[in-house]
C-alpha cells in the first residue's frame, strides 16, 4: 500500500510517503523553494519523497489532501451571510482566491502534477479527510500507544477548531469537536497581531515575550481578568466562547479591531520592530497563562471521556511547549506523545496515515516511536557536499568518525558557533541536530551573539538545549525522552543562581543580562528551557557529538538553534548551508565529515544584508 499525503495553498505545504504504514519521506515545501511558509503546491516536496520511495506517481494506491475544501467554502460563505453586510470588503477579495483553489481543488492537485511530468493521474483515487481527522491520525498512528485520547487545537480547519477523539488500534473515533469562530488557536493569534507579530509565524515569538512578564503581578492579573471577562468564556469541559464583539477575522481583513482592543488593555498595537514595553511583556504573560489554562481543562476533559491514562497531541497550540511541559507536569495522563510537525505541515503526513488505517483498513502494528526522530527529509553523501563546495572554491579539513567529534567539540567548547549539517534534514519547525547552529550552553553572551550576529533576530528570544537523557535529569529533572523539542521544563535550582532583587522591575534588556544559571545561554528569564533530548537510536552523531563536548567540559549540553536566519526557511542543501554560513558570523560549518572554518574560507562577494534588531 503506497500513499502519497499532500497539504497546500494555506501555509506551510508539505508532501509525506507511506509504504505499508511505514513513513518513507516527509518534507515542506519552504525547505527546496526558500520561501517561508511556502503555501504553493509541493512539487519540489512531491519530488522529493517519490524519489526517496523509489516509486513512480503511477504506482500510487491514493492521493490524500489534508482537509475538505468544500467544508471550508462552506465555512466562509456561511461566515459572511451571517454578519453581512459587515465584511464586504474582505469578502470581495476573498472569494476569487477560494472559488478558485477549494471549489476546483482536485482539478489543480491533477494539474499540478501532471505539469511535474506525472501520466496518468486521472486513474488514481483522489481522497479528503477532514482537516482534525488529519491532525489527529498524524499523533496518534505514528505514537507506541495501541490506546490514547488524541486532543488537537489549531486556529480553524474546515469548521472544527479543536476535537477530542479516541483512538485505539487502527481507529480514531470523534467524540467532541469545538467549532468556528470559537478558537483558541485563533485566540492566541489575535494577541500575536496585537503584540505586533505575524500571525501563524510570530505565535512563537509571543511565546517566548511571555516570560518576561511578571508573574502574579497586579497588571498580569488584571489582564487575565479582562481577558476572562470581555473576550473569551471558559467552560468546565475546556470548551470557550469567544465574543466576536472584539475579533473581526470572521470577516475583516485584521484579527481584532486595533482601537477596541487599545481601548480595552490601555496600550496602542504594537508596530513591527518597536521597542517591547513591560506592560507588553505582562500582556503575553496573561494571554499564555490563559492558554494553558484552556490547554489543561481541555485535557482533563478529554481524559475523562475517553477514561485513557495518554494522549496524542497535534494542531498549531500543540507547538506552544511551555503549554505542553504544563500539562506533562500536571500529571493528568501518564504519557504525552506529541507530533513534531504538530503544524499544517504535519497534514499531509496525517492525512496519508488516516487514508491507510482509515479508507483502507489496514492493520496497525505497534514499532516504538514511527516518526523516527523526525529525521525524514533529504540527506546529502560526500559526492554531493564536494560538487556542492567546488564552485566557491570552499577550504574544507575531512575527519573519519570519531575524531570528527572530538574536534568539533573543542572548537564549542572555545566557544565557537557550529553550524551542524548531518544526516536527513528534519520533518517539522524544528532543528533536532541535522541542520542545527550549536553553541556553547556555559557562555553567558552565547545568547546574545548567536540572536545579533548569527540569526539577526529579536534580542529577547530564547535558545533551546540539546541534551544527553542523564544531563536532562541533572539539570531540568526530567525523566522522560523529549526528542522533539516540545516541552519546556524548569533548570533544577541547584543550577540556578539569585535573582537581583529589583530583577522584576528592570528593564527587558536589562534583565537579559542577568546571569540566571550555570548554563546561561539557554536559561530563560523563568529559568525554563525548551528541552531536546538527544538519543542515539535517532540521531548516533549527534548524540556522539554531545558525549565528546561532555568528555571536554562536564557538561552533556549543547545550544541548537535551527540552521537559518531571520526570514529564511532551515537549510537544505549543503550549498545552503554554505551561503547561511558565510552571510553570518559563524565560525565553524561542519557538513557531514568535512569541517571548515570561517578564516580559511575565500572572499564571499554574495553576501546579503539582514535587518537587526
Amino acid at each position: 500500500m503506497k500513499i502519497l499525503g499532500i497539504s497546500a495553498f494555506y501555509h506551510d505545504s508539505a508532501a509525506a510517503f507511506l509504504e505499508d504504514g511505514h513513513i518513507i519521506a516527509a518534507a515542506q515545501e519552504e525547505r527546496f523553494t526558500r520561501v517561508k511558509h511556502d503555501a504553493g503546491f509541493p512539487s519540489s516536496a512531491v519530488a522529493y519523497v517519490l524519489e526517496e520511495s523509489g516509486y513512480n506517481l503511477s504506482d500510487l494506491d491514493a492521493i490524500v489532501f489534508y482537509d475538505k475544501p468544500f467544508l471550508k467554502l462552506e465555512r466562509l460563505l456561511e461566515s459572511y451571510l451571517s454578519y453581512a453586510p459587515r465584511g464586504i470588503r474582505s469578502f470581495i477579495m476573498a472569494m476569487p482566491v477560494w472559488l478558485k483553489e477549494k471549489m476546483f481543488l482536485k482539478r489543480m492537485i491533477r494539474q499540478s502534477l501532471e505539469e511535474m511530468g506525472f501520466e496518468g493521474v486521472k486513474k488514481i483515487p483522489l481522497l479528503f479527510p477532514e482537516h482534525h481527522l488529519s491532525h489527529a491520525a498524524s499523533a496518534f498512528y505514528p505514537s507506541p500507544f495501541e490506546e490514547a485520547a488524541i486532543l488537537t487545537i489549531d486556529g480553524v480547519g474546515e469548521w472544527a477548531t479543536a476535537s477530542i477523539s479516541k483512538g485505539h488500534g487502527g481507529s480514531i473515533t470523534l467524540l467532541k469537536e469545538l467549532n468556528f469562530p470559537h478558537s483558541l488557536g485563533l485566540l492566541y493569534s489575535a494577541f500575536t497581531y496585537f503584540l505586533g507579530f505575524k500571525v501563524n509565524s510570530g505565535e512563537y515569538k509571543l511565546m517566548g515575550l511571555a516570560p518576561y512578564g511578571v508573574p502574579g503581578s497586579d497588571r498580569v492579573e488584571r489582564y487575565k481578568t479582562i481577558i476572562y471577562d470581555r473576550l473569551v468564556r471558559l467552560n468546565e469541559d475546556g470548551s470557550i466562547w469567544l465574543n466576536q464583539a472584539y475579533f473581526s477575522y470572521t470577516t475583516g481583513l485584521r484579527m481584532v479591531p486595533d482601537k477596541k482592543w487599545a481601548a480595552l488593555f490601555g496600550m496602542p498595537r504594537r508596530t513591527d520592530e518597536a521597542e517591547l514595553s513591560p506592560e507588553q511583556a505582562d500582556l503575553a504573560l496573561a494571554i499564555q497563562e490563559v492558554t494553558e489554562e484552556i490547554v489543561l481543562k481541555m485535557a482533563q476533559h478529554a481524559k475523562e471521556i475517553t477514561g485513557a491514562s495518554r494522549v496524542c497531541m497535534a494542531g498549531g497550540v500543540a507547538l506552544n511547549c511551555v503549554a505542553n511541559g504544563r500539562l506533562h507536569r500536571s500529571g493528568i495522563f501518564e504519557d504525552v506523545y506529541i507530533q513534531p510537525a504538530a503544524g499544517d505541515a504535519g497534514g499531509a503526513l496525517g492525512a496519508a496515515l488516516a487514508a491507510h488505517y482509515i479508507y483502507f483498513e489496514q492493520n496497525r502494528k505497534l514499532d516504538g516511536d514511527q516518526m523516527k526522530g523526525s529525521y525524514l527529509g533529504p540527506a546529502y553523501n560526500a559526492t554531493h557536499i564536494r560538487r556542492a563546495l567546488k564552485p566557491y572554491g570552499a577550504v574544507s579539513q575531512e575527519y573519519q568518525r570519531p575524531e570528527l567529534f572530538d574536534v568539533v567539540a573543542e572548537y564549542l567548547a572555545q566557544g565557537m558557533v557550529v553550524g551542524w549539517f548531518q544526516g536527513r534534514m528534519e520533518f517539522g519547525p524544528r532543528a533536532l541536530g541535522a541542520r542545527s547552529i550549536l553553541g556553547d550552553p556555559r557562555r553567558s553572551d552565547m545568547q546574545k551573539k548567536l540572536n545579533l550576529k548569527i540569526k539577526y533576530r529579536e534580542s529577547f528570544r530564547p535558545f533551546a538545549p540539546s541534551v544527553l537523557p542523564e544531563d536532562a535529569r541533572e539539570f531540568f529533572g526530567l525523566n522522560h525522552p523529549s526528542p522533539y523539542m516540545l516541552l519546556v521544563y524548569p533548570v533544577q535550582e541547584q543550577h540556578r543562581n539569585e535573582l537581583p532583587d529589583a530583577f522584576h522591575h528592570m528593564s527587558l534588556r536589562d534583565k537579559l543580562a542577568v546571569e540566571r544559571s550555570d548554563v546561561p545561554a539557554i536559561t530563560h528569564i523563568d529559568f525554563s528551557a525548551r528541552v531536546q533530548t538527544v538519543h542515539t537510536e535517532y540521531n548516533a552523531d549527534y548524540a556522539a557529538l554531545l558525549e565528546a563536548f561532555k568528555v571536554k567540559t562536564g557538561v552533556g549540553m549543547l545550544i541548537n538553534t535551527s540552521f537559518n536566519v531571520r526570514g529564511e526557511p532551515i537549510v537544505c542543501t549543503p550549498a545552503d548551508a554554505y551561503a547561511c554560513f558565510m552571510d553570518t558570523e559563524m565560525d565553524v560549518l561542519v557538513l557531514d565529515q568535512y569541517v571548515l572554518l570561517k578564516s580559511d574560507q575565500p572572499e564571499w562577494t554574495q553576501k546579503r544584508i539582514f535587518d537587526k534588531d
